[in-house]
């Protein structure tokens, strides 16, 4: 055989090779096993949700080859859960759903930890705050409540009891702008979760909380609970009755009422450092097909996110100015660590 002839016909195997990598999955990253899907935080809250739900619409349309297992690492005020992360450097099988403790357990704790020992992958959403109230209390707008709020708060034996989500964390950095901008004051109360949360409110062990919708739609669709206003400085978009009365776009802002207070929180997943940019992309298709999805945006609409989707530069620039803007908070609230 001619050598122009043999060259021609190992360029054309060689091209035939190279077409056929990418239907073969040949060339691109994929897991090798488990994914571990971390949660720095307890159960039942918002971000355990989130996390449960992209595992169950991931093996419910066969998105991965390997299995996804969702792990609750919250201890530290979500502290355990990002460094266990952090010491898992060049390990792409890991992946972690962050809060607004991404910016707060470090600066409130001083553990050493930064969402720079992290890498960003996708931000899946914004998560919104409402004041909630027992819906058996006479208070029918955050006016009413900080009104009542402010005539007890002379007698600390007296003052509504806010319960929320761990200490010096989103929950805690709303409470204290509320008393900033009011002169109300709380007795502030931390559980594990949004979960417990909902639940002492419907006991009325406590008197208020800052909930996410997410986490707090079970009751007040069943009557125990109402919605007071929603930190955000626009009402929410979702228009179907989740009451027989109210849709999320019916409850206004807490600016709407007087209250200048608003406060967005990320639902978003970083991976951790040294990994490749082939297996950050992977994971962002991934989480593409997931938000495709009707099972996720029934999610979105139940749970009245603010839909925001950033990956790439993006995301870690709005990260990064998100961490200043906690610095700023944490400040002003007097959460920063000594």
């Amino acid at each position: 055989m001619r050598a122009d002839t043999r060259n021609r016909l190992r360029a054309g195997l060689a091209a035939a090779v190279l077409a056929l990598a990418p239907l073969t999955g040949f060339a691109a990253w994929e897991p090798t096993k488990t994914v571990e899907f971390i949660v720095p935080a307890g159960t039942g809250g918002g971000a355990d949700q989130m996390a449960r739900i992209i595992q169950s619409i991931i093996a419910k349309h066969n998105l991965m080859k390997q299995s996804m297992v969702v792990v609750n690492k919250g201890g530290g005020a979500g502290a355990e859960g990002f460094l266990d992360v952090k010491g898992a450097k060049g390990d792409p099988h890991k992946i972690i759903i962050t809060l607004s403790n991404l910016f707060t357990t470090p600066l409130a704790t001083g553990v050493p930890f930064n969402w720079r020992d992290l890498t960003p992958v996708q931000m899946m959403a914004l998560d919104q705050f409402v004041l909630w109230v027992n819906a058996e209390t006479p208070y029918k707008t955050s006016k009413d409540f900080i009104n009542e709020g402010k005539a007890r708060s002379a007698d600390p034996a007296k003052r509504f009891k806010m319960a929320g989500t761990g200490s010096k964390q989103e929950d805690q950095i709303i409470t204290v702008a509320i008393e900033q901008k009011t002169g109300l004051k709380f007795t502030y109360i931390p559980f594990k979760g949004g979960g417990d949360v909902a639940v002492q409110l419907v006991g009325k062990h406590v008197d208020s909380s800052v909930n996410n919708p997410i986490e707090a739609v079970a009751q007040w669709r069943a009557g125990k609970l109402r919605p007071l206003c929603v930190f955000d400085p626009k009402r929410m978009p979702y228009k179907t009755k989740v009451t027989d009365t109210q849709a999320w776009s019916d409850i206004p802002t807490c600016k709407e009422q007087g209250l200048e207070v608003d406060y967005l929180m990320l639902r978003g997943i970083f991976m951790a450092a040294g990994v490749t940019p082939e297996q950050v992309q992977y994971y962002v298709d991934v989480l593409k097909k997931v938000r495709e999805t009707p099972d996720w945006k029934d999610f979105m609409e139940k749970g009245a996110f603010n839909q925001t989707a950033l990956n790439g530069k993006e995301y870690a620039d709005w990260v990064a100015k998100e961490e200043a803007r906690h610095v700023a908070l944490m400040k002003a609230a007097g959460f920063i660590a000594k």
